[in-house]
């Protein structure tokens, strides 16, 4: 045995055997030490999410005795729904569950407990019913803002009047309420089937989901036929030569693009140059089109390559032309890996918001979008929207609607994921 200094080779492993187990338990410890970080820093994410935003699954509702009266809603026996006055049949019936409120300020103050959705309410209630004029009838209306967040306890009421959104009397009157049986918390539909309004207890999603829905559309539509069109050309029938390596270089380096830069894109080129309409979801998809087509492309590429040169030189083999080989026998196998770059690629176009403040998306759209022309904005530009009101009302539904979008994500991920398992061949 090789001797160094009086010293075997394997007496120095051996000697050198401690350090390098304490060396590899350090790094074991590192490695350990920065997946419970960030574990944790995950749970606390989801968490303070699903803590903050799960009270806007819920809606506090008011329940009123209102008089259809006919002098109001139908003078002189004709319906006249343009120009009824909801408004002050739902303040009437306020009055009569609170009676003993006098005088103009605190009228008004009393009015503000209820949402400027009970006129809306009402009014679809009488169209859908011409026959209830003249009855009076029990109706579960929304209850305002303030009154909601105050009975979900995110109103502290022992703190001073002047630092919160709602009054000593006004509180006093919601526990008179309370006390009636005339307060109740229900499951808020109106989270899912309304779109964006200015008053929280009426915003919706519904107007977001249905933008970013056509936009998807689009995206898909366009960007998986040409991107995978142009991974078969570029790995099965693009000659080796300087313009197809530049042009592999480039889509690389599209892929690493910030995403606000294809929105200038779109604002230039489908905008400003071919004159389509801002902020519909047709230009959204185009741009997004434009965003996704490299990650397509690269996975789409990956998986070709993953199919073993032993399946081709076979097909050849017997007679199958090139074409043949790629579309029979190449394609079929790589599909799987294809389905999953397109939809990761998806879920990035799902979330993305700065390219759409480019094209116009940002803008304020109560009306839910009815097709791809239409003015509509998308589910990420609405959380953006809903963080930046000042009420607090805004804040839990903000939360609400990311865990929506999480939700969203975590299902096309799934799909992915159930889409490569199924379809996956062995060779």
């Amino acid at each position: 045995m090789a001797k160094s200094k009086g010293q075997t080779t394997r007496e120095k492993v051996e000697a050198g055997l401690p350090r390098r187990r304490r060396k590899e338990l350090m790094f074991k410890f590192v490695g350990m030490l920065a997946t419970t970080v960030g574990v944790v820093f995950l749970g606390v994410f989801f968490s303070t999410l699903i803590a903050e935003g799960s009270s806007a699954f819920k809606q506090t509702f008011m329940k009123l005795d209102i008089e259809l009266a006919e002098d109001v809603i139908a003078p002189g026996g004709e319906l006249d729904l343009a120009y009824a006055d909801f408004d002050g049949l739902v303040r009437s019936a306020l009055r009569e569950a609170i009676p003993e409120v006098s005088g103009r300020r605190d009228r008004r103050e009393l009015y503000r407990l209820v949402s400027v959705g009970a006129a809306y309410q009402l009014r679809d209630l009488v169209e859908a019913n011409p026959e209830l004029v003249g009855t009076k009838q029990t109706m579960w209306v929304p209850a305002s803002s303030n009154v909601d967040m105050l009975i979900k306890g995110n109103i502290d009421a022992e703190l001073d009047e002047s630092l919160r959104p709602i009054s000593d009397k006004q509180i006093a009157w919601v526990g008179t309420l309370q006390d009636d049986g005339r307060i109740e918390t229900r499951f808020n539909k109106a989270l899912f089937t309304n779109g964006d309004s200015r008053d929280p207890e009426l915003a919706g999603i519904k107007g977001a989901v249905m933008g970013s829905l056509y936009m998807l559309i689009v995206t898909i539509a366009l960007s998986f036929p040409i991107g995978v069109a142009a991974a078969i050309y570029l790995e099965e029938f693009a000659p080796r030569n300087r313009w197809s390596d530049l042009i592999e270089v480039n889509i690389n380096n599209l892929a690493a693009v910030p995403s606000i830069v294809f929105g200038l894109l779109g604002l230039a080129v489908f905008i400003n140059w071919a004159s389509l309409p801002r902020s519909a979801p047709l230009v959204g998809g185009l741009v997004l089109t434009l965003l996704t087509l490299p990650v397509i492309i690269i996975a789409s590429r990956a998986a070709i390559k993953a199919v073993p040169p032993s399946i081709r030189e076979a097909a050849l083999g017997l007679g199958a032309s090139q074409t043949q080989v790629v579309f029979h026998h190449v394609l079929p196998l790589a599909l799987p890996g294809m389905l999953t770059g397109t939809i990761i690629g998806m879920s990035r176009a799902l979330g993305e918001s700065a390219p759409l403040l480019m094209i116009g998306m940002v803008a304020f759209i109560v009306d839910v979008p009815g097709g791809f022309n239409d003015p509509a904005t998308a589910l990420p530009i609405q959380i953006y929207l809903w963080a930046d009101s000042p009420e607090r009302a805004f804040a839990e539904r903000t939360s609400a609607a990311i865990i929506v979008l999480l939700g969203f994500l975590l299902l096309m991920n799934l799909a992915a994921v159930i889409l490569r398992k199924r379809m996956e061949r062995k060779w």
